[in-house]
């Protein structure tokens, strides 16, 4: 039997038969019917955010940490242009959402109405795809398609604009179970580049698993498979920044993040390799440094669901489109019927190398008595933390990598940060996203105080909705990143890199009506995380630290992956190394 109702209840019906708990939004006079319907109903909360860009970002965190798709509302002309910075952080990123934004009446597009913009024209390039819709018959089949669309194959961003007009007409409700979706990606990889791929496994000498996003986009049987292949071959496997915690960060088998600023041995494993197994991540620059002269002695496989990846950066020997979790579980049946053959004598010598590099200890640096070296509050952070109910996001920059790297991940949806666009501003309102999804868990934004300062609004909505969020700031006083390359790569000309009118973060807090503490002394470092993480409300931690402090390793720009410059290589490269 057909049901007549209203655009806007459409939006709210067709949320409701999707599964939706929680919708992150700012209202606006081209939405205000929806939010009527909204305010009639129980079953779905709306989280009000501060500003566009956080309601997008709060959607990330939350569609990260449950694996669901997140979904924000914002209106139209300005609030949906303020939607573009997470759109695109999403659409890099491979993060399922549903966006609606309002629109002028059918009647006023193109007439330059107040609060009109070309929403489905500027959000095009950042979305995987999107409508406006102009019939309210075709409103809730195009709501149902947005997350279908969203969730399959390579996740992205849809985003669906709503006149307001066709908010408030009346039309027939298309049920969820009538929609034949024409977007069917395919998930099976090609059983013969599987069987080749098992080949190669079976003779190599120097093999190395390298993985990404994609495998925690696949969902928790993809990681799980991934752990079983991984020790039943007794392979090394590494990592891209997005796709920490697929296998635990305590496991033998682990190398830790590759890249820019990834581990020594995972870099020099890498170029060392002679096979290198790509499950799930896309050859970013980030990770593949100097193209010509990455991983140059391997055969090469990549598993992934977008075939536009494959061969768009690297060329591959053997090209495997599917979704992670349906190849893997091939994979392994495969390799297992085949007698689970591995080149053991050959596998054993190549340890013997990877330990070698790990004896380099890449992350030591010079502790402090006097002063909080970012690492060790991060360590610390890590000691006092790990085992409990945690998930932790970050801001961008050098707080960012250090994360990575002195963090540990065992599970996956744990990690949420901004990889293939580095947003700064991402890391607060993901925290709110992730704790509105996780109330009971502990969740910790690892920030720098530039990064932290973009969304600093959204203090207001963690406080209204009694979010128990950490903002773990390492203060620098510096664009750590940005005068990191400055006396690096630009004769130690700081740009505009530091801000000399900071505000004090305690007296912030309590402005807000949360907790501030500050720490600038390295005893009173446990002591006061403690407290952070015993309060049982929102806290802004202003944690001091080094304010010239480098990251690394680091692979300069344009240099190959056996070419780091670890800590002591710092002021030689300053002083004499050629540039590319």
């Amino acid at each position: 039997m057909s049901r007549q109702m209203t655009g806007a209840k459409m939006v709210v019906q067709a949320l409701k038969d999707q599964g939706v708990d929680t919708v992150f939004g700012y209202p606006g006079g081209a939405v205000l019917p929806i939010y009527d319907e909204i305010f009639q109903q129980n079953d779905i909360r709306h989280v009000l955010v501060r500003h566009e860009q956080a309601a997008i970002h709060a959607a990330e965190g939350y569609a990260r940490s449950t694996g669901k798709v997140g979904v924000a509302l914002v209106t139209s002309g300005p609030g949906a242009t303020n939607a573009v910075t997470g759109l695109t952080d999403a659409l890099m990123d491979s993060i399922p959402l549903v966006v609606f934004s309002g629109q002028v009446p059918t009647f006023m597009i193109g007439s330059d109405a107040f609060q009109e913009a070309d929403t489905v024209g500027i959000t095009r390039p950042c979305t995987k795809h999107n409508w406006l819709v102009r019939d309210a018959d075709e409103l809730s089949s195009r709501i149902h398609e947005a997350f279908h669309i969203a969730s399959s194959g390579r996740p992205g961003p849809v985003l669906v604009d709503i006149p307001k007009d066709v908010q408030f007409a009346s039309a027939t409700y298309t049920e969820k179970t009538k929609i034949k979706p024409r977007y069917q990606p395919k998930v099976k990889g090609d059983i013969e580049g599987i069987n080749d791929l098992v080949k190669l496994m079976e003779k190599a000498k120097r093999p190395v698993f390298y993985t990404g996003g994609g495998v925690i986009n696949s969902g928790d049987a993809a990681s799980q498979l991934l752990r079983e292949l991984i020790e039943a071959t007794n392979f090394p496997i590494t990592s891209t920044l997005m796709g920490l915690g697929a296998y635990p960060a305590s496991g033998d088998k682990w190398l830790g993040m590759l890249g820019m600023h990834g581990l020594y041995e995972a870099n020099m494993a890498m170029h060392d390799c002679d096979l290198m197994i790509n499950v799930g991540a896309r050859f970013d620059d980030r990770i593949t440094g100097r193209t010509d002269a990455f991983s140059p002695k391997s055969k090469k496989a990549h598993i992934d669901i977008d075939p536009s990846s494959i061969n768009k950066i690297i060329h591959v020997d053997i090209p495997i489109i599917g979704d992670v979790a349906h190849v893997l579980e091939d994979l392994l049946k495969v390799w297992k019927s085949r007698g689970r053959v591995t080149d053991k004598e050959s596998l054993s010598k190549w340890w013997e190398k990877i330990n070698g590099w790990r004896k380099v200890n890449c992350l030591a640096y010079t502790n402090s008595e006097s002063v909080i070296k970012p690492q060790y509050a991060l360590q610390r952070l890590e000691e006092l933390t790990k085992g409990m109910d945690r998930y932790i996001t970050t801001e961008v920059g050098q707080h960012q990598m250090w994360a990575a790297q002195f963090l540990g991940f065992e599970d996956p949806n744990r990690w949420m940060t901004s990889g293939g666009l580095g947003t700064m501003g991402y890391g607060f309102p993901a925290s709110v996203g992730v704790q509105m999804a996780h109330p009971e868990a502990l969740v910790i934004n690892v920030a720098g105080e530039a990064s932290w300062l973009m969304n600093m609004q959204e203090m207001g909505t963690a406080v209204q909705y009694r979010l128990p969020v950490k903002q773990f700031i390492l203060n620098n006083e510096r664009l750590g990143m940005v005068r990191q390359w400055q006396e690096l790569l630009h004769g130690e000309r700081y740009s505009s890199s530091w801000s000399e009118a900071l505000p004090d973060f305690v007296k912030l807090a309590e402005a807000f009506g949360a907790k501030g503490i500050i720490c600038k002394d390295p005893k009173d470092l446990d002591d006061a995380i403690m407290e952070m993480i015993k309060h049982d409300g929102p806290v802004i931690f202003d944690c001091l630290v080094e304010k010239h402090e480098n990251c690394f390793p680091m692979i300069p720009s344009g240099k190959p992956h056996n070419e780091m410059l670890l800590s002591a290589d710092a002021e030689a490269f300053k002083s004499g190394a050629a540039l590319v």
